[in-house]
């Protein structure tokens, strides 16, 4: 099988051994899949399970760094002790970064306002819901809640608005 160099702008592809190919030449369309960089490359309300995948792995790379940080601020009498809280730290954010995604997406779905930044509050209250029900504590359930869905309701509102935290300002 050949191994595919470059596509020129005429269309055709340029093959290892030299031969052209166009777009149609094997049945299949030749072109690139789409990429998909991060979290807001993906329009709302829709591919959900992409958004999901997206946010869970998000919470895992925060869950890893923030129980980074813990184990070496408070550091734990052994090895095993230093795993557990890794583990048990990134699971719980793996899981809110993928209640986030799933229920944004829905939410948006469900309510037909794909750019609302209401969906971004329901999302991150399920996610505080979840932090509240794991510790079996009903006011970290509600003070979760209220902090991560205004969170990510100012976050989805600034946005959408153009909002900037640092650089230069706009004139």
């Amino acid at each position: 099988m050949d191994r595919f160099l470059f596509t020129p702008v005429g269309g055709s592809t340029v093959s290892t051994t030299g031969r052209r190919h166009t777009r149609k030449s094997f049945g299949v369309d030749l072109a690139p899949p789409r990429i998909v960089m991060g979290y807001w490359d993906v329009p709302e309300g829709t591919d959900c399970v992409e958004k999901t995948w997206i946010a869970t792995k998000l919470g895992t790379a925060l869950g890893l760094i923030g129980s980074a940080y813990h184990i070496v601020a408070f550091q734990p009498d052994t090895a095993l002790e230093a795993v557990q809280r890794a583990a048990s730290a990134t699971v719980t954010m793996a899981t809110m970064g993928a209640i986030f995604g799933m229920t944004t997406c829905l939410t948006a779905q469900a309510r037909e306002a794909p750019d609302d930044p209401l969906n971004y509050f329901v999302g991150g209250c399920a996610s505080g819901i979840f932090l509240g029900a794991r510790t079996h504590n009903a006011m970290t359930g509600t003070t979760g809640c209220l902090a991560l869905g205004t969170l990510a309701f100012f976050t989805k509102a600034g946005k959408m608005e153009g909002w900037r935290l640092t650089g230069p300002p706009k004139l």
